[in-house]
């Protein structure tokens, strides 16, 4: 995400509960990911958990992206 999309981000979370919740998932994702990310040689179920964390954030990011270019288009 780029740091203007950032900083509208920022300014609309607090009046905007979806795109806050969004955003706060997003933050989780993101730190588990690298918590699993930085395992040497993840389980089976460990690539899984990835595969779906990943899948799960990008339907969120896309969701925040379209929260951000409705506004954008107000």
């Amino acid at each position: 995400m780029e740091s203007h999309e950032l900083t509208v981000l920022e300014a609309l979370a607090p009046q905007n509960d979806e795109l806050r919740h969004l955003w706060g998932r997003h933050q989780g994702y993101e730190r588990d990911l690298n918590r699993l990310d930085g395992l040497r040689y993840p389980s089976e179920a460990e690539r899984r958990e990835i595969g779906r964390l990943k899948r799960v954030k990008l339907r969120g990011k896309e969701r925040i992206q379209a929260i951000l270019d409705a506004h954008r288009n107000v």
